[in-house]
């Protein structure tokens, strides 16, 4: 059942999904073409009891599975991967598979826990292949209350996908991340990629955030939310941050992105009202 009681999942211009809003069978959230109308990138939250097992057709979509808490273990075709995971995502970088499109995977818990499937549609299978935790880039993007850590596990430059561009980002409570506020919602030869982005969050110790995304275009995304644990927003276009973390309580968010153009790429342009005093980005 969705928030609003009806059943029916949210309509694409629902930018704040929150938790639970495209929750079905073992997904707590569900966000991809066959739910929101969402055109390109797709995220998943599987959570698995004790023991539990999941069976995934991955379909025209390449996908990289993702401990959130937990370990498992991916099959998929001869091959299989074990998965150590971690305790939360504010605990440590977590190794990873990669599942290719035209593919049946099993995944499986012997003491549950919950993994997100970020995928995204895309031409080329390559090879499924495990991801160690030690060979996950990780950095420190901006400084003093702008700083985070950006684990680039499935960055442009850090794995080699077809279409798909993840990673995951730690911002300290009482900080800004996201900022200075930057777009790639359009396609701009050197200078800008189309990318439509999901982000995923989990605040530590029961608290909150907030996301911004202001339009870019007429009529394009706007959001101001309360984000809490569990939630999702969605940035089909438009100026994306800050997402600011309550003091006292770290935030993690999961950044899913693919785009239409002939290259995976990450260009961004940043808000020429904002970079001045932004304390640097990378």
């Amino acid at each position: 059942m969705t928030a609003d009681g009806t059943g029916r999942p949210p309509a694409r211009r629902e930018l704040h999904l929150p938790n639970g809003t495209t929750a079905q069978g073992d997904y707590a959230l569900d966000i991809g073409p066959d739910v929101l109308d969402w055109p390109h990138g797709a995220l998943r939250v599987l959570e698995l009891a004790a023991g539990g097992v999941h069976e995934l057709d991955t379909g025209e979509s390449e996908w990289i599975v993702l401990p959130l808490t937990g370990g498992c273990t991916v099959r998929v075709a001869e091959q299989t991967f074990h998965l150590l995971g971690r305790d939360s995502v504010f605990a440590s970088v977590s190794d990873f598979a990669y599942l290719p499109r035209d593919a049946r995977a099993q995944i499986a818990s012997g003491a549950g826990g919950r993994f997100a499937l970020a995928g995204a549609k895309c031409g080329r299978r390559l090879p499924a292949r495990y991801g160690p935790a030690p060979e996950v880039p990780v950095e420190v993007r901006g400084s003093g209350q702008t700083a985070r850590r950006v684990r680039n596990f499935a960055s442009a430059e850090g794995f080699a996908c077809d279409r798909l561009i993840a990673v995951e980002v730690i911002t300290p409570g009482g900080n800004w991340s996201s900022y200075p506020p930057h777009k790639h919602d359009e396609d701009r030869p050197g200078l800008e990629s189309e990318l439509c982005e999901i982000y995923y969050f989990e605040i530590e110790g029961g608290g909150f955030g907030y996301q911004r995304v202001f339009p870019s275009r007429e009529g394009g995304a706007d959001v101001l939310a309360e984000v809490r644990s569990g939630d999702a927003v969605l940035v089909p276009d438009g100026w994306h941050g800050p997402s600011v973390a309550q003091p006292g309580h770290d935030m993690y968010y999961l950044n899913v992105m693919a785009g239409p153009g002939a290259e995976r790429e990450w260009r961004i342009c940043f808000h020429p009202d904002h970079t001045a005093t932004a304390g640097g980005y990378r």
